[in-house]
């Protein structure tokens, strides 16, 4: 097991500790209910240290970022992010991810904690053919995630940069309480809101003025209910190896016409032959909560299953993704077997709930 930096500020402010991914992290602090209505109403941190960062630099950064994930990296401009998915031979996920367009010959991938060997090895192998190098630098790097619609009134005074600046799914490089690192206007939460990148021995530093001006602590069950209401995907949940982006819900991340890029050619052909199954959402009027691997069923027929379900206090109702027949539309209502009862479910358009985030600027 892992350790983040903040570890023991953690446990001193009583968080209530789980394994996850590798790390000890806090679940909860105050309450998971609590701390969903501190992101969706005001603004609360989460600690994000877990999560891993490859830098790769040299002439071909670009060129290989852009080969290596679904989405046109190419396209956008230095200082903005872009969200993507990265494929096996078989067009499915090996992981989503965020990645970082710094300097014509600098680029940082940003990947889900579990996945950092796997990612790296991935990206090793198809860095082969191009003039890069990469580096795993998760270690030296800690990520605390500030979000809510009052994130950047709170910032603002205490760094060198004008947050009203940085777009959405933007970063700059700058300064926080006077530590330097990375200001990126990003999250998982569906809120307005930034994520600090800072030295790994800097973090604890920044974390203790965060608290100092009033910025409180929420833990992964929060954050979990946060992003599932926000209709955004959790790896190993949601889709994981032999899952494709075409059947997560995010072919919008996918640019056939951008040129080649690894796993083009085996989601070029299940988009011609047409899914077979796809990821949607469900809305529930029953207080009973649907879990990840419950099966879902329409007219008797068991047509898929759950991959993430939560009880949503923001919308006061449970919600769901499943993975199910490709057939299934939007209003249909399906069945999904919550100990022992057959409990209905609404097909619904994500995300369930929209908040402060900011439109692309």
């Amino acid at each position: 097991m892992k350790y983040t930096p903040l570890y023991e500020d953690h446990v001193k402010l009583g968080a209530k500790m789980v394994e996850f991914a590798g790390y000890y992290m806090p679940l909860q602090y105050e309450g998971i209910v609590a701390e969903v209505n501190l992101v969706r109403k005001e603004v609360g941190m989460f600690d994000v240290s877990h999560m891993g960062e490859f830098l790769c630099e040299g002439p071909d950064a670009i060129s290989f970022a852009n080969y290596a994930v679904t989405n046109d990296f190419g396209s956008i401009r230095f200082g903005d992010v872009i969200y993507t998915a990265m494929c096996n031979e078989n067009g499915g996920f090996v992981d989503d991810l965020l990645v970082y367009k710094i300097a014509p010959e600098k680029v940082m991938f940003v990947v889900n904690a579990a996945n950092i060997t796997k990612d790296f090895n991935h990206l090793s192998k198809l860095a082969q053919k191009f003039k890069v190098t990469l580096k795993d630098i998760s270690d030296e790097t800690g990520l605390i995630a500030v979000q809510g619609p009052k994130a950047q009134e709170k910032l603002q005074p205490h760094t060198n940069l004008n947050l009203e600046d940085i777009g959405f799914y933007s970063f700059a490089e700058g300064e926080i309480f006077g530590v330097k690192g990375i200001i990126s206007r990003t999250g998982y939460t569906g809120e307005d809101g930034f994520e600090l990148y800072l030295p790994a021995n800097e973090t604890t530093f920044v974390w203790r003025k965060l608290l100092e001006i009033g910025i409180k602590p929420a833990g992964l069950g929060a954050r979990d209910v946060l992003r599932l209401e926000a209709g955004l995907l959790l790896y190993g949940n949601d889709m994981d190896d032999t899952v494709t982006p075409l059947e997560a819900g995010i072919s919008w991340a996918v640019k056939f016409e951008k040129g080649d890029f690894f796993g083009k050619d085996a989601l070029l052909k299940q988009k011609e032959e047409g899914l077979k199954r796809r990821l949607r959402g469900l809305t529930f009027e029953s207080k009973l909560v649907p879990r990840h691997g419950m099966e879902v069923y329409k007219d008797g027929q068991r047509i898929g299953h759950v991959t993430s379900g939560t009880f949503s206090p923001t919308l006061n109702k449970s919600i769901a993704f499943a993975l199910v027949d490709a057939n299934i539309k939007l209003g249909d209502v399906v069945q999904v077997l919550i100990r022992d009862k057959y409990v209905d479910g609404t097909v619904v358009k994500t995300p369930f709930y929209r908040g402060s985030v900011r439109s692309k600027k």
